[in-house]
């Protein structure tokens, strides 16, 4: 974390130092986490694995397991989308902002930025989310790597955001960037040094219109400690595909005669060989042997293996044991990574409500047809349901076990089948209102029926 006294103020030269140092924790570290994501590893680098002389196999092969743990990891996360709910303490409340919420994720399509920040704080050890008004005049929400952008807090035990800044390179590669602070956005270009373009402009949101969205309060990645193994991995597996090549370029020894160059192609084309000899100076014909390390490598790669799901806590569903449990046995073996997104949960949690805090402290959201207020976001609920293979026929059961010992809300909450357990408690109301409605007009058809018969 960027730290700078209270009161601190903006200038081309502070800019400049914090740009720098985060260019250099992007080289030193961040980037080599993104190319693990995209499958850019040690092994394909030649400053550091040097190409081997041409008579020698030189396989470069990676298997992405940053890729495989992340994706897991965030659809375990995000995989059921988060679910926002409003608390019914004033009536009218409820509808109104549930309303404004709708409209605001139709506009910015906040289930897939939710999984877009989840899965770049799971990349990078946290993601960044800025907010902007758009050319129609409406809240804009978009995500922004940690790679280009950065927050620097005061430093209060309370870490406040004071400054964030972005930065990129423009089609003609020049450097340019805004930064913003709680009053305003002012954007900058890099023309030797920084200057500043224009003034300063309002952005009317009661704060630095940005949130941070970290992995884990050390804003570690998810496969961050395991990156060396997996380069290990990669290293071992490509050095067994050299291994397996060499033996099929295995060099034919022949002992005895002298075999000319014609002989040698007649061998290479018609595979037969035929040497005569005295007794007890038969020629020798065979294959070079070359030593075979294949169970060390086979070892060595389990083992490599083996500690990168283990210390990622991110288990490999790929296993053929793993999908051959059920139940509790199932949600054992997903323990770690529970407890992994528990955290991650109390985190996202405290970062969705500052970008609702922001969102609602606008004008805009105010002056629209929902009338939001400033301390409407104080009213949201966040609910995440990490993404277990559903079993319905046990949740079933749970839920009747649970008949008359627990409130119909918490019931409910168990089968994975019901999205809204209010929603789905006031369709079961109305169902029961309808069949009783039903059930009197069906009285008062039958005892009409009885008087046409008497009469």
């Amino acid at each position: 974390m960027f730290r700078v006294p209270k009161g601190t103020e903006m200038t081309t030269e502070l800019l400049a130092k914090y740009i720098g140092k985060h260019k250099r924790l992007v080289s030193e570290r961040l980037q080599r986490l993104q190319d693990a994501y995209e499958n850019k590893y040690d092994i394909f680098d030649y400053t550091k694995h040097p190409k081997k002389p041409d008579f020698k196999p030189d396989n470069r092969i990676a298997v992405n397991h940053a890729k495989f743990i992340v994706d897991t990891f965030n659809g375990f996360f995000t995989g059921i989308p988060i679910k926002i709910t409003v608390s019914e303490d004033v009536e009218g409340d409820s509808e109104r902002i549930s309303g404004f919420l709708k409209y605001l994720d139709s506009r910015n399509s906040l289930d897939n930025k939710n999984r877009e920040l989840a899965k770049l704080s799971d990349v990078l050890g946290s993601a960044n989310e800025i907010y902007f008004t758009d050319e129609d005049g409406e809240i804009g929400i978009m995500q922004v790597s940690r790679l280009e952008s950065f927050f620097i807090y005061d430093e209060s035990i309370l870490t406040r955001p004071m400054f964030f800044v972005r930065y990129y390179k423009d089609s003609e590669g020049k450097e340019r960037g805004s930064w913003s602070d709680a009053k305003g956005v002012q954007k900058f270009v890099r023309d030797g040094s920084y200057k500043w373009v224009g003034e300063q402009e309002p952005h009317y949101f009661d704060g630095v219109p940005a949130t941070e969205y970290p992995e884990n309060t050390e804003r570690r990645g998810l496969f961050e400690s395991e990156l060396s193994a997996m380069n290990e991995y990669n290293k071992a597996l490509s050095e067994k595909a050299n291994d397996v090549d060499a033996f099929a370029d295995a060099y034919l020894k022949i002992l005895g005669p002298e075999v000319d160059e014609d002989a040698t192609r007649n061998i290479r084309a018609d595979r037969i060989i035929n040497f005569t000899g005295d007794e007890g100076t038969l020629p020798v014909v065979d294959f070079m042997a070359k030593p075979s390390a294949d169970v060390t490598q086979e070892n060595l790669l389990e083992r490599l293996k083996a500690d990168i799901f283990q210390i990622s806590m991110v288990p490999d569903i790929n296993d053929k044991n793993f999908g051959s449990v059920s139940g509790v046995a199932l949600k054992y073996r997903l323990l770690s990574m529970s407890n992994m997104a528990k955290v991650k949960t109390g985190l996202f949690k405290e970062a969705l409500s500052r970008r609702y805090r922001l969102i609602f402290s606008h004008p805009t959201a105010g002056a629209g047809e929902y009338h939001i207020k400033p301390d409407d976001w104080m009213k949201l609920e966040y609910h995440f349901t990490e993404n277990y293979p559903a079993n319905v026929a046990d949740e079933v059961e749970t839920a009747r076990g649970l008949e008359g010992m627990v409130s119909k809300e918490t019931q409910l909450k168990v089968l994975s089948v019901v999205d809204d357990v209010k929603t789905e408690i006031k369709k079961m109301e109305e169902e029961i209102q309808e069949a009783e409605r039903e059930s009197i007009v069906d009285r008062v058809m039958f005892g009409k029926d009885n008087l046409n018969e008497q009469s």
